[in-house]
């Protein structure tokens, strides 16, 4: 039971540590049974001065040893972004498919929890929306929350627009 235990520790501690641009900033317990809300906040690499926060469930000791599924937290998720400073925007992708900005597991192997940004050129907003994607099957739980860029000082790279902003 000890070696479980210490297998079940270091898979939930690299589960965690899978992606680094995520700093928790709140945890609140929601049972007596070790469950626990936790928010991270995510910086986009590409787009300074926007910060997302992402709520999550996260599985306590007891509830996952009294319904067995060790290795799996649930697919909900709940995101808000904001201009938390001077807005930068790097080389991003502008495509409607848009580009994941932040990626951690869910499960020991399948399931990850996402974040997307999608820039919408006509609103002259960054999208953000948070899912889960699973191998087998996706899921229909998601978040979505919207920058709009309209009156903030944005600086964009000139790689898009030499003169500094969209057309």
């Amino acid at each position: 039971m000890k070696k479980i235990l210490a297998a079940t520790a270091l898979i939930s501690a690299s589960l965690m540590a899978t992606f680094a641009q995520a700093e928790e900033v709140g945890k609140i317990g929601v049972d007596w049974v070790g469950n626990d809300i936790l928010i991270e906040a995510v910086h986009d690499h590409e787009i300074e001065g926007v910060t997302c926060h992402l709520a999550y469930f996260d599985r306590g000791f007891f509830d996952r040893l009294s319904k067995g599924n060790w290795f799996e937290d649930p697919s909900n998720s709940s995101i808000a972004c904001r201009v938390t400073g001077p807005v930068t925007v790097g080389d991003i992708d502008l495509d409607k498919n848009g580009e994941e900005v932040f990626k951690e597991g869910r499960s020991f192997l399948w399931k990850k929890l996402v974040v997307k940004r999608i820039y919408d050129k006509a609103n002259n907003s960054l999208i953000y929306l948070s899912h889960t994607r699973e191998v087998s099957e996706g899921s229909a739980k998601m978040s979505i929350s919207t920058v709009p860029l309209y009156g903030v000082d944005v600086t964009w790279s000139d790689k898009y627009w030499p003169n500094g902003k969209p057309e």
